[in-house]
């Protein structure tokens, strides 16, 4: 087999949606011919652990090797897990943290990443490096890596770097910095995957001497065998009709202007009270439990915490509608491929954009994010088509698009497409 060398911070037994791209194309990389060796960050703090996904890992037998690193996540580590802060907190700490750090706090990662995979190369021969961003100190590592060695490197931008929605620059000369950052990393690469469209305009936007075909769009997307029900009867159902959300909250991305529909209509529809149960497969802050006591919605709700990613998708699968909400187009949450997947009616709280012409695309619903009418009408109206069984999500076509299986097998491509040219 060719060898593929993977950088990538956010691995199992971290949880949380930025695992699991990296992590499924590493388990169906083998499929297509490439070993690959993950360089990951030694065990810390985090707001999440899935241990179900690190027994995924185990039992393939993938090598992992994990480093220490200089970052706030480290000091954390006989924490294990890390409350989630409130709003406020958290928002104080992000923009803390881009004031100090650039391109972000994982920067205390490189140098130690670097002699490690230095160690490894020397020892083995790898065909390609692959690095995996956010955080994007490990594009950093793989220049640095690629300049050292000569071995073809390829850069995954699972969001957006320079133009994130959520990045702080309190000064030009912050911006500028990570502007050259990034020109450097790109013009250091042989090849660049992206996993939204948007990513893939912007990028060609700025940088004119990219071509179209250079980069590679390779969706996010969802494993077929995290659909494999092992034992059905432990499938969380309900009799009533369950609106789901996976996946946590932070800055504009909000549960608040849903959770005002929903007190709307059990106002408005008091007979459908105890009909309706809104789910939350996630981590939700003191600002957001304060919100569902301000508006009485505590009976009309299942806060289920962060759970092992198997037992999510169970949630999912046992749920009827699936709700995502965004206020920017700028990022592509991952979480909304595996509800295409699930094949479940999606309710998409969203701006005009990319996201919702995948969202229509897969049959869902669309409103804008922050008309709470609206949203509240299309409780009503999905409501009616749960009591007559006319929900029905995307077809199987579409949800053919999105297999991580399929797409890792993109991913391969590409990496071959670069040993025949280098």
């Amino acid at each position: 087999m060719n060898k593929v060398l993977v950088i990538a911070y956010y691995f199992p037994p971290l949880g949380l949606s930025g695992v699991q791209r990296t992590l499924k194309f590493v388990k169906y990389l083998r499929q297509y011919g490439w070993e690959p060796t993950v360089l990951t960050v030694s065990s810390r703090g985090y707001y999440a652990k899935d241990d179900s996904l690190m027994l995924e890992c185990d039992k393939l037998g993938i090598e992992i090797i994990r480093t220490d690193s200089l970052d706030p996540n480290q000091f954390f580590r006989k924490q294990d897990i890390v409350p989630m802060p409130s709003e406020r907190w958290r928002k104080f700490l992000s923009r803390a943290s881009d004031t100090f750090f650039i391109p972000d706090n994982k920067i205390g990662w490189k140098n130690i990443a670097v002699k490690k995979a230095s160690e490894l190369i020397s020892k083995n021969k790898f065909d390609i490096i692959f690095a995996s961003a956010p955080p994007f100190s490990s594009f950093l590592i793989g220049k640095e890596l690629r300049d050292k060695f000569h071995i073809p490197l390829v850069l995954d931008f699972r969001d957006l770097w320079v133009d994130y929605p959520f990045k702080f620059y309190p000064t030009f000369l912050h911006k500028k910095w990570n502007l050259n950052l990034e020109l450097k990393a790109i013009k250091s690469a042989d090849g660049i995957v992206v996993a939204s469209r948007r990513i893939k305009e912007v990028l060609i936007r700025r940088y004119s001497f990219l071509r179209y075909n250079e980069v590679n769009l390779i969706s996010h997307g969802f494993d077929p065998e995290d659909l494999q029900l092992e034992n059905k009867d432990k499938i969380s159902l309900t009799n009533k009709m369950r609106f789901t959300y996976a996946g946590t909250f932070y800055e504009n991305i909000t549960p608040e202007y849903f959770l005002e529909a929903a007190a709307k209509v059990l106002k408005e529809f008091p007979k459908l009270r105890g009909k309706i149960e809104f789910c939350f497969v996630g981590i939700l802050n003191i600002d957001h439990l304060q919100l569902l006591k301000k508006l009485e919605l505590y009976d009309s709700v299942n806060i289920c915490g962060y759970l092992p990613h198997k037992t999510c998708m169970n949630y999912l699968m046992a749920s009827d509608v699936l709700w995502l909400m965004m206020k920017e187009d700028l990022y592509s949450p991952g979480k909304i491929f595996e509800y295409i997947g699930t094949g479940k009616k999606i309710l998409g709280c969203v701006p005009v954009g990319f996201m919702r012409d995948i969202i229509e695309e897969a049959n869902g619903v669309v409103v804008d994010h922050e008309n709470v009418n609206d949203i509240a009408s299309a409780i009503v109206e999905l409501y009616k088509q749960y009591e007559h069984k006319e929900l029905k999500g995307a077809t199987e076509d579409v949800i053919a698009k999105y297999n991580r299986k399929e797409l890792t097998g993109e991913l391969a491509k590409t990496f071959i497409k670069l040993l025949n040219v280098v």
